[in-house]
């Protein structure tokens, strides 16, 4: 058993090596068009990393962690334009890349298998750095600037006519969480967001959340570990929803049905996977989407 399971990591690993080898826009031409620009309202540089950051003792320089504005967006093969765009945004956690996110997790992938007529949108966060600071994107109203900009490029590029956001998706791996808290209640589209996926992310910022779940009708889905150290902030959630009597399951992840997260609005998934296994393993990405209410293509 011990062998099976290098061997599979072993040809994973060989994989991510392979995709990594191709440019971001030639990656995935079989699938979809991948569009790699930039955005003044991208997480970095940000005035409070501007002399980088030390994390247990090691320093991370702003020109190397804390300094690329990339904006990484891909069309699925099929998507049909209409007056609004719905988006799925995609945020990394810590010590990781848009570029690796890419090809570790198959984002792009399991979103054109989904179906969903979205478009998917990664920017880039502490890069390859152990910090979960959302730059500007923790800042009033910035998330919306930075919509408003994926949507130009949208346009610039003929993929759409109109530049009204749609339906939009939160969804983010590990030290993610803050970042998308602060886009809950400050990025100025919450109206808009009408799911939230945290995989294994759920480390603090619950007040943002629950108000978000209080306020607003959107969906969330909680998957949790016990190696990456969300169980315990996911369980105290799911005891405040208990005594504000607001429904929701908990289930462990090989109950996870379509019609289970079809049918709920609250879900909280006990995975015994590893961290690093909760994106992609069993094509949680892909499933999240596949069950939620956008359109398909």
């Amino acid at each position: 058993m011990n062998r099976i399971r290098l061997v599979v990591a072993f040809a994973a690993t060989l994989a991510s090596g392979a995709a990594l080898a191709q440019p971001l826009t030639e990656r995935y031409a079989d699938i979809g068009t991948m569009i790699v620009t930039t955005s003044d309202h991208a997480m970095f540089p940000h005035e409070k990393r501007a002399q980088g950051h030390t994390h247990e003792g090691k320093a991370y320089p702003a020109d190397v962690h804390y300094s690329d504005r990339t904006v990484a967006i891909f069309v699925p093969k099929g998507f049909r334009a209409g007056d609004a765009t719905n988006l799925v945004f995609y945020f990394h956690g810590w010590r990781n890349n848009v570029d690796d996110t890419f090809a570790k997790f198959r984002v792009a992938e399991q979103l054109a298998a989904s179906g969903v007529n979205a478009v998917l949108v990664l920017a880039e966060g502490p890069k390859n750095a152990p910090d979960s600071f959302g730059g500007k994107l923790e800042e009033t109203g910035v998330f919306a600037s930075l919509v408003s900009d994926v949507l130009g490029a949208l346009k610039a590029r003929g993929v759409i006519a109109n530049t009204k956001p749609g339906s939009i998706v939160l969804a983010g791996h590990s030290g993610a969480y803050r970042v998308m808290a602060f886009i809950l209640t400050r990025g100025g589209l919450t109206a808009n967001i009408r799911e939230v996926y945290l995989f294994d992310a759920l480390y603090g910022q619950s007040e943002k959340f629950a108000h978000w779940i209080d306020r607003f009708p959107g969906k969330l889905v909680d998957i949790h570990t016990a190696e990456g150290g969300t169980r315990g902030q996911s369980l105290e959630l799911m005891d405040d929803l208990r005594a504000w009597d607001i429904p929701f399951v908990a289930i462990p992840e090989s109950a996870v049905t379509q019609g289970l997260l079809r049918k709920n609005r609250l879900v909280f998934i006990d995975s015994a996977l590893g961290h690093d296994d909760v994106v992609a393993k069993n094509e949680q990405l892909r499933a999240f989407l596949t069950a939620s209410a956008f359109p398909r293509r």
